[in-house]
C-alpha cells in the first residue's frame, strides 16, 4: 500500500513538473514572439527540449524563416521595380523632351526648310516613344503567367524566313545578307507560332542593331543559334542580356528599349524552350533549345 502511495506521489510530482515546464516554455515562447522586432533574425530556443515543445519551436522558426524569405523577395521586387521605373521614366522622357524641343524650335523658325526638319525630328522621337510603349506592352504580355499561350507543333524555319524577310530593308541598307544554315528545314518543335515569330523578330532586330556584320542562323537538331560579330564584345554581359532594360552599349542603342531580349527569354520559357547567350571571340551567340513535341502536339 505504501509503495502504491509513493508511486502516486512521484507520478503527481512528475506530472506537475512536466506541466510547469510546458507552461514555462510556452510563456517563454510567448514573450519572445511579443518582444521580437520585425525583421529580426532571432529564433525560438527551448530550455527543456521535449518532443512537443521542440515541435512547436521548429514550426514557429520555419514560419519565421518563410516570412524572412518573403520579406527579402518583396524587397528585391520593390528594388527591381524602382530601377525599372527609373529606366522607363528616363527612356520615355528622352524622346519626349526631344520632340518638345523641336516643336518649340519650330515655333521660332521662319524658314520652311528648317520647319520641315523640326517636324521630322519631332515625329522621329515620338515614333521612338511609341515603339518603347509597344515593347513594354509586349513584355508585360510575355511575362504575364495568366496570359494564355497554347503550345502546338510548329516549324521554326518558315517563321524565321518571315522574320528575316520582314527586316529586308534594314539588311539591304547595310548591304548585309544573312546566312541560314538549317540542317532540317522541315523540323517540328513544340512552341507557339505567334510567340516564336516574335522571338525570331526580336533576335533579328538585336543582330541588326548591335552586330558588325550579317548574322548566321544555324540549326542542329532542336538547337537554333543566332551568331553575329560585334564591335565591342567585352562590353556585353551575357549574364544580364535577358534582363529588363539591359543595353550593352547605350551610345549605340538609339531608341532601343532594352526589352527585346527580355521578351525573348519570357516567351521561350513559356514554350518550355531554353535560351542562352555566350561570347566566342568577337561573336555573340544567342541559342534556343526547343522542347520535344509532346504527345498532345504530335
Amino acid at each position: 500500500m505504501e509503495i502504491l502511495v509513493v508511486a502516486c506521489v512521484l507520478a503527481a510530482f512528475v506530472l506537475a513538473f512536466v506541466v510547469v515546464s510546458y507552461e514555462r516554455e510556452l510563456r517563454s515562447i510567448a514573450r519572445f514572439l511579443k518582444g521580437r522586432e520585425r525583421g529580426s533574425n532571432q529564433r525560438v530556443t527551448v530550455e527543456y527540449p521535449t518532443r512537443g515543445v521542440t515541435g512547436v519551436a521548429q514550426s514557429i522558426n520555419a514560419y519565421l524563416d518563410e516570412e524572412r524569405d518573403r520579406r527579402i523577395a518583396e524587397e528585391e521586387r520593390r528594388s527591381a521595380f524602382q530601377q525599372d521605373l527609373a529606366s522607363l521614366s528616363h527612356d520615355i522622357r528622352t524622346p519626349l523632351a526631344g520632340a518638345q524641343g523641336y516643336l518649340q524650335l519650330y515655333a521660332r523658325e521662319q524658314g520652311a526648310e528648317e520647319r520641315e526638319r523640326c517636324v521630322r525630328e519631332a515625329e522621329s522621337r515620338l515614333t521612338a516613344m511609341r515603339e518603347l510603349v509597344d515593347q513594354l506592352f509586349e513584355y508585360t504580355k510575355a511575362a504575364d503567367p495568366t496570359h494564355a499561350m497554347e503550345l502546338e507543333a510548329v516549324q521554326p524555319y518558315p517563321l524565321l524566313a518571315e522574320a528575316l524577310a520582314g527586316a529586308y530593308p534594314d539588311f539591304a541598307a547595310r548591304e548585309w545578307e544573312p546566312r541560314i544554315d538549317f540542317e532540317d528545314e522541315g523540323l517540328w518543335v513544340q512552341g507557339n507560332r505567334e510567340a516564336l515569330s516574335r522571338v525570331f523578330s526580336n533576335l533579328t532586330v538585336n543582330a541588326l542593331r548591335y552586330g558588325s556584320e550579317a548574322p548566321t542562323i544555324v540549326q542542329r537538331g532542336r538547337h537554333v543559334e543566332f551568331r553575329n560579330a560585334v564591335d565591342n564584345p567585352e562590353a556585353i554581359d551575357v549574364n544580364r542580356m535577358f534582363a529588363r532594360f539591359y543595353r550593352a552599349d547605350a551610345a549605340r542603342a538609339g531608341g532601343a528599349s532594352g526589352l527585346g531580349l527580355a521578351i525573348v527569354a519570357h516567351l521561350c520559357e513559356r514554350m518550355d524552350a531554353r535560351v542562352a547567350a555566350r561570347i566566342e571571340g568577337d561573336v555573340l551567340c544567342v541559342s534556343i533549345d526547343f522542347a520535344e513535341l509532346s504527345q498532345d502536339s504530335k
